[in-house]
C-alpha cells in the first residue's frame, strides 16, 4: 500500500497550488463581498485542464482519476472554497454529458464545457424533494420532436450565469426507474430563474431556483436512456461528495496554514502564542484531524474509481467525516486569531462561512450517516466494509 503521491500527481499539485495562489487568493475576498461570480479565473482554470478533470479526453477533458481530482480540488480550495465547489458541480455536469451524452451533443457541447468557455449547473433538488430524490416531480413528457419540460428546482448553483442545465425529471411513474437525466441549454425558451439566493457563504457562485415552463428538449439530449436518470444522479452524486470532502480538506487547510502563520508572528506577556502549550495541542488535533480527513478522501476516491463493492458507503463516510472535521479545523483557526479571525481582514471568518454549507448539500450528514448504516447493516459479516 502506496500513500505516496505519483511524480504526475504531484505535478498537477503544484500546477494547481500555484493557480490558487496567483488566480484565487489574491480576489476571493472581493468576490465574496461583492458576490461576484469570477467567470474569468474559471476561464483560466479551463486552460488548465481544471474544467474537464474527469471528462472523457476525446472531448477535451483531461481523462483523470477521481483521486486525481481531489488533489487538484484540494489546492484550489485552501485559498477559495467557494469558487472551488461550483468548478466542482460544473466537472459533475460535464462529465454526465460527455459520459452519457450522444454523439451530437457531446461534439457540439463538450469541448466548450471542458475547456471552461461554457459552464453547467446540476439540477436535482426541488422544493419538496430534498433528501428524497426519487421523489422528484419535475416531468418531462414525450412530444414529437422530443419532450416538453415542466417543473422547478431549487437551490441551484450556478443558476443565471451557467450554459448548460443538466436536469432530472420525470419520464415515468413514480420512484427511482421513472426519472430520466436531460442535457438543457439554460437559454432555452420557457426557463425562468429566481432571484439570487441570499447566503451565509458560497457568494462567489449565485444560487437560484429554476422553473420549466414547457420547454422544449431535443430527443438528442436526453442522456443515457429513459429511466436511468437516477443512476446517473447517484453516480454523480458518490463523485460529488467525495468533491465537497474535499473542499472541506482544502479549507481546512487553509485555514490552518493561516494559524501556523499567525501564532508564529503574534506575541503576548512577550512570548510568541506558538510557545504556548494550549496553543501547540490546539495545533496538534487540527493537523491530526485533517490528514484523517484527507486520506479517508483519498479512500473513498479510490473505491470509486476501482468501482468497488461498497464504495458509495465509502463516499458516504469520507464526505461526513471531511464536512465535520473541516468546518472544525476552520472554527477552531479562527478562535485561535481571537478578534482578529472574526473580521474580513482575515480570511478565517470566510472560510468557516464557506465551509459550513458542506455539511448540508450533496446529503446532509445525517442522510450520509444513513447510508453508511443501511450498507454496513447489509453486509454479511463486517469485513466486508473496513
Amino acid at each position: 500500500m502506496d500513500f505516496e503521491l505519483t511524480e504526475e500527481q504531484l505535478a498537477f499539485q503544484r500546477t494547481a497550488r500555484a493557480f490558487a495562489e496567483g488566480e484565487l487568493a489574491p480576489f476571493a475576498a472581493q468576490w465574496d463581498a461583492e458576490a461576484t461570480f469570477p467567470a474569468e479565473a474559471l476561464a483560466k482554470a479551463g486552460d488548465l485542464g481544471f474544467c474537464g478533470i474527469y471528462s472523457p479526453e476525446d472531448v477535451g477533458g483531461l481523462g483523470l482519476s477521481r483521486l486525481d481530482a481531489t488533489i487538484v480540488f484540494e489546492e484550489l480550495a485552501a485559498a477559495d472554497p467557494s469558487t472551488t465547489a461550483y468548478l466542482t458541480i460544473h466537472n459533475m455536469a460535464t462529465w454526465m454529458l460527455c459520459t452519457w451524452g450522444g454523439t451530437a451533443l457531446r461534439e457540439e457541447w463538450g469541448p466548450l464545457m471542458t475547456s471552461g468557455r461554457k459552464f453547467g449547473s446540476y439540477c436535482l433538488t426541488e422544493p419538496g424533494a430534498g433528501s428524497d430524490a426519487a421523489s422528484l416531480k419535475t416531468r418531462a413528457e414525450r412530444a414529437l420532436d422530443g419532450y416538453v419540460l415542466n417543473g422547478a428546482k431549487a437551490f441551484i448553483s450556478g443558476a443565471g450565469v451557467s450554459d448548460m442545465l443538466v436536469v432530472m425529471a420525470r419520464t415515468g411513474g413514480s420512484g427511482a426507474s421513472g426519472i430520466s437525466a436531460f442535457a438543457v441549454p439554460a437559454d432555452t425558451p420557457g426557463i425562468t430563474y429566481g432571484r439570487k439566493e441570499e447566503k451565509m457563504g458560497w457568494n462567489s457562485q449565485p444560487t437560484r431556483s429554476v422553473t420549466f415552463d414547457n420547454v422544449r428538449v431535443p430527443a438528442s439530449h436526453l442522456l443515457g436512456e429513459e429511466g436511468e436518470g437516477f443512476k446517473i444522479a447517484m453516480r454523480g452524486l458518490d463523485g460529488g461528495r467525495i468533491n465537497i470532502a474535499t473542499c472541506s480538506v482544502g479549507a481546512a487547510q487553509g485555514a490552518l496554514n493561516a494559524a501556523q502563520r499567525y501564532v508564529t508572528e503574534r506575541k503576548q506577556f512577550n512570548r510568541a502564542l506558538a510557545d504556548f502549550q494550549a496553543i501547540q495541542f490546539k495545533l496538534a488535533d487540527m493537523l491530526t484531524e485533517l490528514v484523517a480527513a484527507r486520506q479517508m478522501v483519498r479512500l473513498a476516491a479510490t473505491k470509486l474509481d476501482a468501482q468497488a463493492p461498497y464504495a458509495t458507503a465509502y463516499c458516504a463516510m469520507a464526505k461526513r467525516l471531511a464536512t465535520d472535521l473541516g468546518f472544525q479545523v476552520c472554527n477552531e483557526a479562527l478562535q485561535i486569531h481571537g478578534g482578529y479571525g472574526y473580521i474580513r481582514e482575515y480570511p478565517l471568518e470566510r472560510l468557516v462561512r464557506d465551509a459550513r454549507v458542506h455539511q448540508i448539500l450533496e446529503g446532509t450528514n445525517e442522510i450520509m450517516r444513513s447510508i453508511v448504516a443501511r450498507h454496513f447493516l447489509a453486509t454479511t459479516s463486517t469485513g466486508e466494509i473496513r
